[in-house]
C-alpha cells in the first residue's frame, strides 16, 4: 500500500505523537543528513546568510525535507561550487503520522469501510512548522550569495507541494515581498548583525566558535582567557 498524499496530514490538528516506548514500529525518516556542504568553515569565511521560512502553520513531511535538502545542494553545487556554501536543515521530523489500513485492492470483493476517525498505526513522521520558523539555512562565503544562493531556494520550493507553492507558505523571510528573497542581516548562522560582529571583533570581545561565534563577557575562569581579554566588559544589547 503505497503512502498517502500529503495533503492528508499537512494540517495540525492534535498534540505531537512522538516516537516513544508506547509508540512503537515507527519507520525511519528519509532525511538523515542535515548538514551538507563545507561543514566545518568558520563564521568569517561564510558571512552571509539566507534563510528558507514557512509562512504557515503546518506538517512537512520527511520526504519533503530530503527533497528540498537534495535540490538545493544539487544546484548551489553546480552554481556556487562544493565548497563555496554550507546547507543547515533546521528542522527535524519527530511527529508520527497514522493510517488506518483497510483492503481497497483489486483482490478485495468489496471496498472496507471501517470506523470513521480510527486510531491508526504509524505510517511516516514529519516536521510540525510553525508561521515564521525557518527550514532551510543556506550559508555561502562571498558577494556573490544574491546570484547564486539566491535562486535555489526558489527551487526548493518544488520540492514541496505545488499547494504550498500557489498559497506562499513556504517563502523566504521577506514580508514585503512574499514570493521574493532578502539575505538575512546577520552574520552568518550567528545571532549577531554584521556591522556589530565587525565591530565587537575589532574590540577582542568575540571570537569565532565555528559556525556559531562566542561572546566575551565577564564571567568564566580568568586562566582561560585569552592575554588582553580578562577583564572585558558584558555586552549588553548583543
Amino acid at each position: 500500500m503505497g503512502r498517502r498524499p500529503a495533503r492528508c496530514y499537512r494540517q495540525i490538528k492534535n498534540k505531537p505523537y512522538p516516537k516513544s516506548r508506547y509508540c512503537r514500529g515507527v519507520p525511519d525518516p528519509k532525511i538523515r543528513i542535515y548538514d551538507v556542504g563545507m561543514k566545518k568553515k568558520g563564521v568569517d569565511e561564510f558571512p552571509f546568510c539566507v534563510h528558507l521560512v514557512s509562512w504557515e502553520k503546518e506538517n512537512v513531511s520527511s520526504e519533503a525535507l530530503e527533497a528540498a535538502r537534495i535540490a538545493c545542494n544539487k544546484y548551489m553545487a553546480k552554481f556556487a561550487g562544493k565548497d563555496a556554501f554550507h546547507l543547515r536543515v533546521r528542522v527535524h521530523p519527530f511527529h508520527v503520522l497514522r493510517i488506518n489500513k483497510m483492503l481497497s485492492c483489486a483482490g478485495a470483493d468489496r471496498l472496507q469501510t471501517g470506523m470513521r476517525g480510527a486510531f491508526g498505526k504509524p505510517q511516516g513522521v514529519c516536521a510540525r512548522v510553525s508561521i515564521g520558523q525557518v527550514l532551510l539555512c543556506s550559508v555561502q562565503g562571498q558577494q556573490q550569495l544574491s546570484c547564486s544562493g539566491g535562486p535555489s531556494p526558489c527551487k526548493i520550493q518544488v520540492s514541496w507541494s505545488p499547494k504550498d507553492y500557489c498559497q506562499q507558505e513556504v517563502v523566504f523571510l521577506s514580508i514585503l515581498a512574499p514570493k521574493s528573497f532578502l539575505p538575512v542581516t546577520r552574520r552568518g548562522f550567528t545571532k549577531f548583525s554584521r556591522s556589530d560582529y565587525v565591530k565587537l571583533k575589532s574590540e577582542n570581545r568575540i571570537i569565532p566558535d565555528g559556525v556559531n561565534a562566542k561572546l566575551l563577557g565577564c564571567h568564566g575562569s580568568l586562566a582561560k582567557r585569552q592575554p588582553g581579554g580578562a577583564f572585558l566588559n558584558a555586552v549588553q544589547n548583543a
